[in-house]
């Protein structure tokens, strides 16, 4: 299929730490609380998607994946196959993982105050004009972003209605193509027009025009032709089609 070696070039600003946090946040879980199977078997399975995509990914992400599996491994031998004391600072083989996602939580935690700080302040003046626009007020908040890992959580579930069918890893369906599937999005959407996300797959018949629907949203999405949105966090998402008028 000529589609097989199409490269889906996305920045993707988040590392593997933010995948992690995103991981416990939707499982609603205290950080010290994580289960350390669980989370490897999610943060390989966002692995393997990313490569499907043919999505870059930076090596920090790989890098990860094989600390997970390394920690996981260690939580399965009994107490008395551990690493020699020497060699491990705490009981807890989770631990140092543990440590590292709450230091960099309180990172982003300030990082996000600062910035929403820095918002606040644009809207604040030293001189005051003596005839001011009115804000009208039911003016509506605009829905916030949504980050690569939601979209592909949300990739991730319309891929479940065809779990029976061919290997992901296989895209063999020559019918359809990114051009093609481009032309059908914008078709499909209006400018200045929104759909839910899984409404764009509901015609799909395959996991091949589900992969190729989504490569072509990722696409419209870095020509600045559709921005994802979403209700509330880990809420359901929204394509939107820029309004060119």
């Amino acid at each position: 299929m000529e589609e097989a070696d199409y490269k889906v070039r996305l920045d993707i600003f988040e590392g593997p730490l933010d995948l992690l946090l995103y991981l416990i946040k939707k499982d609603e879980v205290d950080i010290q609380s994580i289960s350390i199977e669980r989370i490897t078997k999610q943060y390989l399975d966002y692995i393997d998607t990313f490569k499907m995509l043919n999505i870059d990914l930076a090596s920090e992400f790989i890098v990860m994946a094989a600390n997970l599996m390394y920690i996981k491994s260690r939580t399965l031998l009994p107490k008395a196959e551990q690493p020699p004391e020497e060699d491990v600072e705490e009981d807890d083989p989770r631990w140092e993982l543990i440590r590292q996602l709450i230091e960099y939580k309180k990172f982003k935690d300030a990082a996000g105050f600062l910035s929403r700080k820095e918002t606040e302040q644009e809207d604040y003046f030293a001189h005051v004009p003596e005839k001011e626009a009115p804000v009208p007020d039911d003016e509506v908040e605009p829905l916030p972003d949504v980050n690569i890992f939601d979209l592909i959580r949300a990739f991730q579930n319309v891929l479940k209605r065809f779990e029976e069918s061919t290997d992901l890893g296989e895209i063999v369906d020559e019918r359809y193509t990114v051009a093609d599937k481009i032309e059908y999005l914008l078709g499909e959407l209006k400018p200045g027009k929104s759909l839910k996300f899984y409404s764009l797959f509901e015609q799909s018949t395959s996991k091949a025009e589900v992969i190729v629907t989504f490569m072509a949203l990722l696409e419209l999405m870095k020509m600045n032709q559709f921005r994802i949105r979403q209700d509330q966090i880990l809420g359901e998402i929204e394509v939107q089609r820029s309004d060119l008028t």
